[in-house]
C-alpha cells in the first residue's frame, strides 16, 4: 500500500454531503480530509451503510473510512475509487488465526478488505491504526473496483461471487466447500473484533 500523500491535492470548496461536512470541521482540503480520517481511531460502526456514520461516532472501519473519502473524492472530481480485495488472513497478519486454520483444515482463510485506488496506486487508510491486524496488506487473491458507497449486503455479495468463481479454484483449496470458508469467515470477523481491543 501507499501513503495517501501520492494522492492531488484539491480544495472542499464543492457542495456535497461529504465535503460540507469537512468543511464544517475546518477542513478544507482533500489531504488535510485523508488525514483527518486516516487518525480517527479505528473501531466497528453501528451502522456501516450510513455514510455520515464515521463522523457521528468519530471511528470507523476500512469500509466506512474508505467511504467517505471515495465519495469525497467523487464530488471533487478527482479519479480516486474504492477497491474491494480478498486476501488471505494467517497468523503472522491476525494473531489467532491459526487456531481457526487449525480448526477448519485451510491453509488461509479468505477476508475481505478494501482500500483506494488512484492511477497505480493503493491506498489504506486503517493502515497504522489499531486494526487487528499485524501489518499492512498488500497480496490479495482478488480484487474488484466497487461504488464508493457499496451496501455491506452487495459487499458480501461480491465475496461470495469471488469465492465461487476465482478462490475456490485455486490448488490449495481443492475440495474446500464454500460452506468451510463461511464459518471460518465468521471466526475471522469475531478474531479481528477481538483483536482490536487489544492493549
Amino acid at each position: 500500500m501507499n501513503p495517501y500523500a501520492i494522492f492531488p491535492e484539491r480544495g472542499v470548496h464543492e457542495s456535497g454531503a461529504v465535503s460540507d461536512t469537512f468543511r464544517s470541521l475546518g477542513i478544507h482540503s482533500f489531504l488535510e480530509a485523508c488525514r483527518y480520517v486516516h487518525e480517527l481511531p479505528y473501531g466497528y460502526n453501528s451502522d456501516r451503510d450510513d455514510l455520515m456514520i464515521l463522523f457521528k461516532e468519530k471511528m470507523g472501519t476500512c469500509s466506512t473510512k474508505h467511504a467517505v473519502i471515495a465519495t469525497l473524492a467523487a464530488e471533487l472530481g478527482l479519479a480516486i475509487s474504492r477497491g474491494v480485495g480478498i486476501y488471505p488472513m494467517t497468523e503472522a497478519i491476525v494473531t489467532g488465526a491459526y487456531k481457526i486454520l487449525s480448526e477448519y483444515g485451510l491453509p488461509y482463510v479468505p477476508m475481505i478488505h478494501c482500500f483506494l485506488e488512484y492511477e497505480n496506486y493503493r491506498v489504506d487508510l486503517t493502515e497504522g491504526n489499531r486494526n487487528g491486524k499485524n501489518r499492512p496488506i498488500d497480496d490479495f487473491l482478488y480484487t474488484d473496483r466497487v461504488a464508493a458507497t457499496i451496501s455491506a449486503k452487495d459487499e458480501y455479495m461480491i465475496y461470495r461471487k469471488a469465492l465461487s468463481e476465482v478462490i475456490l479454484k485455486r490448488a490449495e483449496l481443492k475440495g474446500v466447500d464454500i460452506k468451510r470458508i463461511l464459518h471460518a469467515r465468521e471466526e475471522g470477523l469475531i478474531l479481528l473484533k477481538a483483536n482490536i481491543q487489544m492493549p
